[in-house]
């Protein structure tokens, strides 16, 4: 009885030196892994930036999320490059000349250019507000096929709606930050 009472003991002790000295690895975790999807979101970014009055983290995660995320499949148009499609076995090239700007068909319905307008640099031409009502929501505010539904019916919102608030201002962030794709009054000449 001795011997459990001292073991038990003893894994007690064990156990609370453990949690004291690796407590400030798991607090700093997070700060770190904010970090690395910040540098990985620049790192992975296809095409330039433009920062200017932009929060830089916002648009690290935002592009860590959006080039992770597969947006990039639906919302580009071929997604890939020529000579450059990782499904042929060739090394991946972003088609950086559409990149995001929509075009792509499923059915009767044709993915939309998430590049920001000119004159405002809105997303798709949607506020903060309404980008986060299309991803909670999949509210489809250009209302394209009454017939079918008010809400995207491609678009995978129920998944990505599951994404935390600040992770949705950072991808509508980083997609202020890119260059808007389109011809005319859409990009501003």
């Amino acid at each position: 009885m001795r011997r459990l009472i001292l073991a038990a003991g003893l894994l007690c002790s064990m156990t609370l030196l453990v949690s004291i000295f690796t407590a400030p690895v798991f607090a700093d975790r997070g700060h770190d892994d904010e970090d690395f999807r910040i540098q990985r979101g620049y790192n992975i970014a296809p095409v330039p930036l433009t920062l200017k009055r932009l929060d830089p983290d916002l648009v690290g995660i935002g592009s860590y999320i959006v080039n992770t995320g597969g947006c990039n499949d639906c919302h580009t148009n071929p997604p890939f490059a020529d000579g450059g499609d990782p499904f042929k076995g060739e090394h991946e090239r972003i088609n950086v000349a559409g990149y995001l700007a929509g075009g792509a068909a499923f059915g009767p319905f044709t993915s939309r250019n998430l590049t920001p307008r000119a004159p405002d640099g809105l997303p798709a031409g949607l506020t903060l507000q309404q980008f986060t009502e299309v991803l909670h929501k999949g509210t489809d505010f250009k209302n394209r096929h009454p017939d079918i539904s008010p809400l995207l019916q491609v678009m995978p919102w129920p998944i990505y709606g599951k994404l935390a608030n600040r992770d949705i201002k950072a991808v509508y962030e980083y997609l202020r930050a890119i260059p808007c794709v389109g011809t005319g009054s859409r990009c501003g000449s």
